[in-house]
């Protein structure tokens, strides 16, 4: 008799989330030793109500598409599960006889995956728990690098460097671009890229460094003036000072986090205001971790191998473990796969490194150089004819 598998998505979705859920299922598949593959129908919420979806006989072209499909394509949602919950969590496992559970998400999934495990240990339950890493933020702690961060960061690199090009053709304007990243400023760190493919003045602010208003507003007028059109590349979560962000939303979310936004905006608004120079904010929001067309062929291939690393890892009878990636860069980028306890990762976050930031507004090239292979190395090469 084999396994009863049930895998569910939580936090934000990646472009790369739904690979790691096809990596899952083929991997079962092959194996020849697994019954039932379950997926939870969005997430935590699918699992307190016991909504299962059945994916043992959905058509493999289908379970193909996943690798081309943004989004999650069986829900995902933002709920942090409270000790009420966990009795119905173990409840719905043992309804459906599940015998390993993966759970594919950030840092507050991680907490749950290890709260489901050490609960199950507790009840003398033989289920086999297993985190899947996933966030574009970058920020789980162990693990080099996670999927959907390379595909992320390629569109945050690519888009800023899409918009330098415009400041510098019509340098009429001040351009603001707001990118994700409410602690930690990996995404936003990766539209330093446009400095290194256009002529555009460049400025980037990360939440790992509290900002100065008056000094950010003398660095952009500065810059500005030299002529070359001015870029302004910012983590939606940048705080002042006194720590609280620039732009805040007043809402908090299903993870008890404050939801930052309008960072742009606002420091547009302060440029007109106080340079008297025009400005414009943008904001991708969710098309920067979604997009389809910008993904890394490295971070699809990764996000693959840890959906199908984490069930052959339950086949082995691992338990309490999430997967995590090794990488070396020199002389080629190559990476492997490990475990590492759920407990050393659970709400664990991993910083943007403070020596990687220069000045306060610009990022160090030993950033490129870890993320580059990950974004894919093949980035346009534009034509300058001013």
């Amino acid at each position: 008799m084999g396994m009863n598998i049930l895998v569910a998505h939580g936090g934000g979705p990646t472009a790369v989330i739904n690979t790691s859920l096809q990596g899952v299922v083929e991997a079962a598949r092959a194996s020849g030793r697994v019954d039932k593959i379950y997926a939870a129908r969005f997430g935590a919420e699918g699992i307190l109500k016991g909504d299962l979806m059945d994916l043992t006989e959905v058509p493999a072209e289908v379970i193909a598409r996943l690798r081309h499909t943004p989004a999650s394509a069986i829900g995902s949602c933002r709920r942090k599960l409270t000790q009420d919950d966990y009795p119905t969590v173990l409840e719905t496992i043992k309804k459906f006889k599940i015998d390993a559970f993966f759970y594919n998400g950030g840092n507050d999934s991680m907490d749950t995956c290890n709260k489901v495990n050490e609960l199950a240990v507790k009840e003398g339950l033989n289920l086999s728990v297993i985190g899947i890493p996933k966030t574009m933020d970058n920020d789980l702690e162990v693990t080099d690098h996670c999927p959907g961060f390379g595909s992320a960061a390629r569109y945050a690199a690519i888009s800023a460097s899409e918009l330098a090009l415009d400041a510098s053709g019509l340098p009429i304007h001040v351009v603001v671009l707001e990118l994700m990243g409410r602690n930690a400023g990996w995404v936003t760190a990766a539209g330093a890229m446009a400095r290194r493919l256009t002529r555009c003045g460049q400025l980037t602010y990360l939440p790992e460094v509290p900002v100065d208003m008056d000094r950010m507003l003398a660095d952009i007028e500065a810059v500005y003036a030299k002529g070359n059109g001015l870029l302004v590349t910012v983590s939606e979560g940048v705080c002042g000072p006194d720590g609280k962000p620039l732009a805040d939303t007043g809402i908090v979310d299903g993870f008890g986090h404050v939801v930052p936004g309008g960072t742009a905006q606002y420091i547009s608004g302060q440029i007109m205001q106080k340079l008297g120079i025009k400005s414009r904010a943008e904001k991708p929001g969710l098309l920067g971790r979604c997009s389809i067309p910008y993904v890394s062929p490295v971070d699809s291939g990764e996000a693959y191998e840890v959906g199908r690393y984490a069930l052959e890892s339950a086949l082995r009878g691992e338990s309490g473990q999430m997967v995590a990636i090794e990488a070396v860069r020199r002389p080629q980028y190559r990476s492997r796969l490990f475990l590492t306890p759920l407990s050393g990762v659970a709400n664990a976050e991993k910083r943007f490194p403070l020596e990687w930031i220069v000045d306060g507004n610009q990022i160090d090239d030993a950033f490129f150089d870890y993320a580059k292979p990950l974004m894919g190395e093949d980035f346009p090469q534009y034509a300058f004819l001013r």
